[in-house]
């Protein structure tokens, strides 16, 4: 298990943020408000669908974001073009990014969109049908360990060397921000049909959609709910030290929720928002995948399916209109077919990062 973190920009005290002598800007609703007005056509609006079979088996209405179907396959492209908008306006000559895999992917498409270089440095187990996408784009893979200090230190060497800016999946404000437009959009669809929301269930891996999801949340009366493998409880294990610690991770099949450490700019904004986090057991995700496949139609990857079996937890406990953030869609084929095939999954023999 690997203790090492990289370095904070940001003070873990501040709701501002800003690098490399760019202006501090606040992180607020108003925040993604604007960032949801700067995203206007450029990404899209995803469906939110209802499923009978799972409202019944939560005893609630659950609401669910599809972001699966968004470009790139995650909700993570909403971030990363942002974010590479504001680099390409400031001249960089290119960009790097660490993630174990939707945010490389859609750092990858958004640096192609403005024409800029991309290194992205993944886990040496990420999922080759990510790393595939990934190259599609025209982004350089690098792989670094299977830890969340192993890419932290290869970004910094790459940095070094090729003089790119890095867009950090966790403490890019602008990821913040952009990721919190799924959300609010989640909010706004069910307000469309006459429905507030009590509750909205986010995936927490590194912490930009939750961060996001309580910016989005300032106001409104809805409750943040966060969902983890119980595998890797970063926010839970960090809500109780009142600080980001490094978790001893066990395997699981979110790859996507695989970073050990949460964010110290997320945890600044979320933990005092934060309604409650729902720990999830792999038998849990794998069902959920399946379920969301079987009953409402859908290819989800694990780490939305960690938010529908976090939101089904939740739900029966509180009932309500609870939405659900489907973060992604990015599932490896084999593992899709074995979760549709075998009532119960095991995770494969990879060290969580």
């Amino acid at each position: 298990m690997g203790t090492g973190h990289a370095r904070e920009h940001i003070p873990a005290d501040s709701r501002t943020s800003g690098r490399d002598g760019e202006q501090d800007a606040r992180l607020d609703r108003a925040a993604v408000e604007r960032a949801e007005r700067r995203l206007l056509g450029r990404v899209w609006r995803t469906p939110v669908l209802r499923c009978e079979q799972l409202d019944a088996r939560s005893g609630a209405r659950l609401w669910l974001k599809a972001e699966n179907l968004q470009r790139g396959g995650s909700f993570k492209i909403r971030g990363a073009l942002l974010a590479v908008e504001h680099l390409a306006a400031s001249g960089s000559r290119g960009v790097i990014a660490q993630s174990t895999g939707n945010h490389a992917i859609a750092v990858a498409l958004a640096a192609r969109q403005y024409g800029l270089p991309a290194i992205v440095v993944l886990p040496s187990d990420a999922p080759p049908a990510k790393i595939q996408r990934i190259r599609e784009a025209g982004a350089e893979v690098v792989t670094a360990g299977t830890l969340l200090a192993h890419r932290v230190a290869a970004v910094a060497e790459l940095r070094e060397l090729h003089d790119y800016d890095v867009i950090d999946p966790y403490q890019n404000p602008y990821v913040v921000a952009g990721q919190g437009t799924a959300t609010a959009e989640l909010i706004d669809q069910a307000v469309a049909e006459g429905v507030h929301l009590d509750a909205v269930v986010v995936p927490v891996g590194g912490g930009s959609a939750i961060a996001g999801a309580c910016l989005t949340a300032e106001g409104r009366e809805v409750s943040v709910v966060g969902a983890e493998p119980q595998a890797v409880p970063a926010l839970t294990a960090a809500l109780r030290a009142h600080r980001p610690v490094t978790v001893s991770a066990g395997h699981t099949i979110a790859d996507g929720l695989r970073p050990d450490r949460i964010g110290a700019l997320p945890f600044t904004l979320a933990h005092g928002a934060v309604a409650a986090v729902e720990t999830v057991s792999e038998e849990a995700i794998a069902d959920a995948m399946r379920d969301a496949f079987l009953h409402a139609r859908l290819v989800i990857e694990p780490a939305a399916a960690t938010a529908l079996a976090a939101a089904l937890q939740y739900a029966s406990r509180h009932g309500g209109d609870i939405g659900v953030l489907l973060s992604g869609g990015n599932v490896e084929p084999s593992l899709a077919a074995s979760m549709l095939t075998n009532r119960q999954a095991s995770a494969p023999h990879t060290t969580a990062a």
